[in-house]
């Protein structure tokens, strides 16, 4: 049953390139005059960086089971809450997490790896966009996917993936490309158990394949160009899917499968305009108004 206030997550591990298909949207928000109440998953992150580090020299054994994708290290009864009352109401409450590259907040007094304070909503939105790890999570006590109604899985290839955060985390956050291993390394575990099962859930899946040697992402390289790579992008329902229209519309793209459409990487962004404006506009027509 179409609800009144529609939810839509993108969902993808740190560094899979979620960012990019977030400003992707709100660039179509902001052309189908669509205002949307804009979320980030960092915010539901348990800890503070300074609790993450007191936690681990004091109890380093813990320091693998506190990844951030991990249950016991997120509010996702806050999240789950979120989803359901503003599926319900259109309202809800949300925070910031502070990134280095957050220089407004930063100005504004905040620290890096701390929280701004929860506040609600904006009143009058006409949907819920999330942008985060655990858009389609489904767990013994949680189902976050079954409040979302478009639910959109970034995964890029594991190799392109790793060099992606390996680059951002050093030169936008200040890591070490050592500490970005470790992270990495540390937190496969959550990854497999908790990232990668969302992706069987998504309703459309954009996967970016490089067609440069990657084979070894720990070694200091460029990240693979838009023109040095394919996107393989899955869709759950090919039925509901023009698929003659995208292959006409998009150059040089073509199908794998009967729910797989491979367009060239330097196209992604028309790819996901042609894909993604007529769901937002469906969803928002579909609203079941009081």
């Amino acid at each position: 049953m179409s609800r009144e206030y529609p939810i839509i997550a993108v969902t993808g591990s740190s560094g899979a390139g979620t960012t990019t298909v977030r400003r992707s949207f709100e660039r179509m928000f902001l052309r189908e005059d669509v205002h949307a109440a804009m979320v980030d998953g960092d915010a539901f992150h348990r800890y503070t960086r300074d609790d993450l580090k007191r936690i681990f020299r004091e109890e380093p054994e813990r320091k693998d089971e506190l990844s951030h994708f991990a249950v016991e290290a997120n509010l996702l009864d806050r999240l789950e809450g979120l989803f359901i009352e503003y599926g319900e109401h259109g309202a809800g409450t949300f925070r910031h997490y502070i990134h280095a590259e957050d220089k407004q907040k930063i100005e504004a007094g905040y620290r890096v790896g701390t929280f701004t304070e929860w506040q609600s909503l904006p009143c009058g939105t006409d949907l819920l966009f999330y942008e985060g790890l655990h858009g389609g999570l489904v767990t013994q006590e949680y189902d976050i996917a079954r409040h979302v109604d478009l639910l959109v899985g970034v995964a890029p290839t594991m190799n392109l993936e790793w060099i992606q955060k390996i680059d951002r985390d050093t030169k936008l956050r200040g890591y070490s490309q050592e500490a970005v291993i470790d992270t990495i390394l540390g937190r496969m575990d959550d990854y497999v158990r908790y990232i990668q099962p969302q992706f069987s859930r998504t309703h459309i899946n954009f996967q970016r394949v490089p067609t440069v040697d990657t084979s070894n992402p720990f070694e200091v390289q460029d990240i693979p160009t838009d023109s040095e790579s394919f996107v393989v992008i899955r869709f759950r329902d090919p039925s509901t899917v023009d698929f003659p229209w995208l292959l006409a519309m998009i150059k040089d793209s073509f199908m794998t499968r009967p729910h797989t459409l491979v367009v060239p990487g330097a196209r992604m962004s028309l790819a996901m305009e042609l894909i993604l404006a007529p769901l937002v506009r469906h969803l928002l027509s579909q609203r079941r108004f009081r």
